[in-house]
């Protein structure tokens, strides 16, 4: 099957590598492209901080080997959610939002997924959810500005699990800067009707995560060690006109790493 591109998440690379060696990597398997990951570490978040010469530097480099970050997975708001309690975490929350934004512009990255909670850590209520649909409005705002779409993965809990809840969130907000890049895996673990879900972003998925699970385990899982069906979904995902995926996997930091993301890699464009 052609007319698609197979990207490489991040975190299924040694973390002691550089992002040039990622990229280098990546390229050397056969990814098309590979998705940075701003998760809730000061690490990666402050990745958000590079300078312009940093960043210049980061995408000449991009340029010259042809391979790119071209999607980023922008997790951090687990620890600093939208529809936090607390103002001050709200705060951080839409500077972080702002900054990847920025990000994504300066390297060139077209999609920034985001996580579907309202709070992660803290209690869900009435309350969070108000905040974060009002906080999410500026973040939709702020991305039309520049041009970055903003894609809700579907996640392991109930608040956004399914392509279901997140296109009700789509439709609330209504614009083109807002659509669904799901989880396949989650999906498989939130209902059965996995395919009639799929269906339900018709138009609206700008990209799939493709991962292995198991009934409540929703990671550190290699291809085919699972119960998800990639060659259904896939096909299924095709016929909507979704033409990007991502292969999120973990790094199982036992295996030589080539050797570990190359069956990985194998096992999946076979499902094309």
């Amino acid at each position: 099957m052609e007319g698609y591109r197979l990207g490489l998440y991040e975190k299924a690379m040694p973390d002691e590598l550089s992002l040039e060696e990622k990229l280098l990597l990546a390229k050397k398997i056969g990814f098309d492209y590979v998705e940075i990951s701003i998760d809730e570490t000061e690490e990666k978040i402050s990745r958000l901080d590079f300078d312009k010469k940093g960043k210049n530097e980061l995408h000449q480099f991009m340029t010259e080997q042809g391979i790119f970050f071209e999607t980023m997975c922008l997790s951090a708001h687990r620890k600093y959610p939208l529809g936090s309690a607390d103002r001050k975490v709200r705060k951080k929350s839409l500077d972080i939002m702002r900054k990847a934004i920025v990000f994504a512009r300066d390297l060139g990255i077209r999609v920034i997924q985001l996580a579907g909670y309202d709070v992660y850590y803290e209690k869900g209520t009435r309350q969070t959810r108000k905040n974060f649909h009002m906080a999410l409005r500026q973040c939709v705002e702020y991305a039309s500005e520049f041009g970055i779409i903003l894609a809700f993965e579907t996640m392991e809990t109930e608040f956004m699990n399914t392509i279901g809840k997140a296109r009700q969130v789509v439709n609330k907000v209504n614009s083109p800067y807002l659509q669904v890049y799901p989880d396949i895996g989650n999906i498989y673990n939130a209902t059965d009707d996995y395919l009639g879900d799929i269906k339900k972003g018709n138009g609206h998925i700008v990209a799939a995560h493709l991962k292995e699970t198991v009934e409540d385990v929703f990671r550190d899982m290699e291809y085919g060690q699972g119960r998800v069906d990639f060659k259904t979904c896939i096909f299924q995902f095709r016929s909507q006109g979704v033409a990007r995926f991502t292969c999120e996997f973990w790094y199982d930091k036992k295996t030589d790493p080539e050797e570990y993301i190359t069956r990985n890699y194998r096992y999946i464009r076979g499902c094309f």
